[in-house]
């Protein structure tokens, strides 16, 4: 019987799609469990499970135990937190743990879910795999992501594992209603009338999930690979809404200062009121600056064929909509 590899972070939107591509496949599938809900749900879509937490170095090393490869996929993604320490140990602790422990166990190789946000390029231009970092962080999650991936290339040159990294943009599709889904959502239903104009880059789920598959047998050690399948406008992304689906109400746009002054405005109200804030400075900064990746390595070196955004978008709907996330298509100009 062929060797499992194993998966962290499979209760995830990306690490269930890998999950279920590795099933897929034919692959044995040992996936980490923090609980007994995650090992049900894990279980359901036909992987091994093994209880063990990123933070606990001995559980992953027993997880990991006869494994040909780790695909680390846990972490956290939020923003407008009260308190990121939590966020900022998984992301980088437990990437460290994820070394150590493949190392332990004698696993060769670790695929290692990083973020685009890890490429830190200056405002303006297009991230590559080898952009020079601008120098300052736009959130404490973009900060916790590129220590996490700096930290995991060191220890695994010093424990002589074969990583290599995935940067993924905005990973989006069906599966996922949370993080910057909800934008999609919002804009679907109109409950978002007023946007900035910025740019940003996503890639299907789908391709981000073959994206890791593909790395573990022809990606570079030591490398990065960057998935962005498009970059557009939000005035191009609410006009393509417009077109496949049909918006209740019209979009307008508002200048970046409005932004800026309600992301400190939410902020203020929420720490008075001793929540996390639904928008925060630290978003504002980000959504300001706006993403251009360049995911054509990927292409190059691995082999990936991204998926169109129209086809992404269209799916997606059609996924929320079956569960009644959104109204049916009304495909026609929306409503002034």
């Amino acid at each position: 019987m062929t060797e499992p590899v194993l998966v962290t972070g499979g209760g995830g939107v990306v690490g269930g799609a890998l999950v279920r591509r590795l099933v897929y496949a034919g692959r044995r599938v040992r996936a980490l469990a923090r609980s007994q809900a995650s090992e049900y749900s894990l279980r359901a879509i036909g992987a091994e499970t093994a209880r063990g937490d990123v933070l606990d170095l001995g559980s992953l090393a027993d997880a990991m135990r006869g494994c040909s490869t780790v695909f680390h996929v846990a972490g956290v993604n939020a923003m407008c937190l009260r308190d990121p320490i939590p966020m900022v140990r998984t992301n980088v602790e437990g990437s460290v743990n994820a070394i150590r422990a493949a190392a332990e166990a004698g696993v060769p190789r670790v695929v290692y879910t990083s973020s685009s946000s890890a490429i830190g390029e200056a405002h303006g231009t297009v991230g590559r795999e080898d952009s020079s970092h601008r120098g300052t962080y736009l959130s404490a999650y973009e900060r916790s992501k590129r220590e996490g991936e700096r930290r995991a290339f060191e220890v695994a040159s010093e424990l002589g594992v074969d990583v290599v990294a995935i940067n993924p943009s905005s990973v989006q599709g069906p599966g996922r209603a949370t993080g910057s889904a909800r934008l999609l959502l919002e804009v679907a239903n109109g409950r978002l009338p007023v946007l900035v104009d910025t740019t940003i880059s996503l890639v299907d789920i789908d391709d981000c999930a073959e994206g890791h598959v593909l790395a573990e047998t022809r990606g570079t050690p030591g490398e990065r690979y960057l998935l962005s399948g498009a970059t557009l406008t939000t005035r191009e992304a609410v006009a393509l809404l417009e077109r496949l689906w049909g918006l209740p109400r019209r979009v307008r746009f508002a200048p970046a200062w409005v932004a800026s002054a309600g992301g400190h405005a939410a902020w203020a109200g929420a720490r008075l009121l001793r929540r996390n804030a639904p928008v925060c400075p630290e978003a504002i900064r980000t959504l300001l600056h706006g993403h251009r990746y360049d995911g054509s390595k990927a292409t190059r070196e691995l082999g990936l064929v991204y998926t169109s955004v129209e086809d992404t978008l269209l799916r997606t709907l059609e996924w929320y909509a079956e569960r009644g996330l959104v109204a049916p298509a009304r495909p026609g100009r929306p409503e002034p």
